[in-house]
């Protein structure tokens, strides 16, 4: 094979065939797809949760991750915090002409590898080269396939005053740690990113038999415009406490420099969860026996009903209200 990608590996010949073989197949293994023009799947009875998503993050490679293992992570994150059993995915790569292979068959052993790790298959995939200058390396897109639930269900129209708001970890980790790796702005740390697969952790929470009424994944637009969005969805009044947000004191002191705000920045490893309040402490123990939720805390309750609102308390006991991210704060994130 080339050591780069030329238009003749999207023309479906010899080319596209050594590329799928020796990339994808040795990578995801073989499936029926090699075979049909579709993988068969056996699914237990019951609803299935499905979820689509792209990924055109730049640079492809970042402190703590590449454009590979987000894409596993955004798409198994989506399908647990919805309340499903993350099962398979699709993978779809758009690649320039030009692209290294060696690259190439990094992000693809990277997908693979951290699919395996989420316990999900790659099912089914494609691949599109197109003319140089017509996309940034390569974009993934995926399509997630789950199990909804029997147990544990999802159902934010019980969000009640008294329920208590968690976030699994520090914020902001992966907008900053991209952030530095674009080289724009000459900002310097070792932070890395905390993409990763959460659904394990959910399931943990979920086994325990906590009383979780919504889920979701804070990624672009951050915290508070995931939770703006969910209060305002259900009518609800969350109320957070500015000192009980968890920030590294690196992605605080960067956002110091750059003026930008943390509970605004994209994370791509961390759940923030609405659960009745006798339930909390069950949850943050389950969440605390994961890598990615050791720092898991309480960050805010629910207020009231009625309104849909988000309010900040600050340190000095004020109160202000948070909307969604006007404008971009971060580029290409995910």
């Amino acid at each position: 094979m080339d050591r780069k990608i030329t238009l003749a590996y999207g023309d479906g010949g010899e080319l596209a065939h050594k590329l799928i073989q020796q990339i994808f197949v040795s990578a995801f293994g073989n499936r029926d797809a090699s075979r049909f023009d579709a993988s068969f799947l056996s699914l237990k009875s019951g609803e299935i949760a499905v979820t689509t998503d792209s990924f055109v993050v730049k640079p492809l490679f970042f402190p703590g991750g590449d454009i590979g293992k987000i894409a596993v992570s955004g798409t198994v994150n989506d399908l647990a915090v919805a309340g499903a059993v993350p099962l398979c995915l699709t993978a779809g790569f758009i690649i320039e002409e030009g692209f290294p292979l060696a690259d190439l068959r990094k992000i693809v052993r990277s997908l693979a590898d951290e699919a395996a790790g989420a316990g999900v298959e790659v099912v089914a995939g494609d691949t599109k080269v197109v003319e140089k200058g017509g996309a940034d390396g390569v974009y993934i897109n995926t399509t997630g396939v789950g199990l909804k639930r029997s147990e544990g269900a999802i159902d934010p129209s019980r969000i009640a005053p008294g329920d208590d708001i968690l976030i699994s970890g520090p914020i902001g980790d992966h907008g900053i740690a991209i952030l530095a790796a674009r080289g724009e702005l000459g900002l310097m740390t070792e932070l890395q990113s905390d993409c990763a697969p959460l659904n394990k952790m959910i399931d943990a929470v979920i086994e325990a038999g906590c009383d979780v009424k919504m889920m979701r994944d804070p990624t672009r637009g951050g915290i508070a415009t995931t939770l703006v969005e969910i209060a305002e969805d259900f009518h609800a009044t969350f109320e957070l406490s500015e000192s009980r947000l968890p920030v590294r004191d690196a992605v605080r002191g960067a956002c110091d420099i750059l003026g930008f705000d943390p509970m605004y920045l994209a994370n791509e490893g961390k759940v923030v969860m609405v659960v009745a309040h006798e339930d909390t402490q069950k949850a943050l123990n389950a969440m605390r026996t994961f890598s990615e939720g050791e720092s898991a805390a309480v960050i805010g309750q629910v207020t009231g009903k009625g309104i849909g609102q988000l309010l900040l308390e600050t340190p000095l006991g004020s109160k202000r209200r948070l909307h969604r991210l006007s404008g971009m704060m971060l580029p290409r994130i995910c």
